[in-house]
């Protein structure tokens, strides 16, 4: 079973998501937004990223501007409660994968590394 972290305005994550099911893969859609993922949650999907939650912040978005997370210092646990408080800031799409991959579908290449 295959995870998309789904946000339905999101053009990147529909993509994934068509990709995905003409596969025949099974997916299941998260809407992050409406449940955010828990700290521990984002802490294990950031490993399986191999990344930071600097990393997968969307800076660009108002809520980052407000926060001032650019000037934020990078302490990982801080800035993991700042995504699960804001999930809005959460770069996407992630799918996660059962066997325990995890990638930001952002590029038609990453995408089809998800694909038989």
């Amino acid at each position: 079973m295959t995870t998309v972290w789904h946000n339905p305005r999101c053009s990147k994550i529909r993509n994934a998501l068509c990709a995905l099911t003409e596969s025949s893969q099974d997916v299941v859609i998260r809407r992050y937004l409406d449940e955010p993922p828990t700290a521990a949650e984002l802490s294990d999907v950031l490993d399986r990223l191999g990344l930071e939650p600097w990393d997968i912040t969307r800076m660009t978005e108002p809520r980052a501007k407000e926060l001032g997370l650019a000037a934020e210092a990078r302490d990982r646990d801080e800035w993991i409660a700042i995504l699960v408080a804001n999930p809005v800031l959460i770069q996407r799409p992630i799918v996660l994968t059962d066997d325990g991959r995890a990638v930001i579908a952002r590029d038609e290449e990453t995408l089809k590394s998800l694909l038989p």
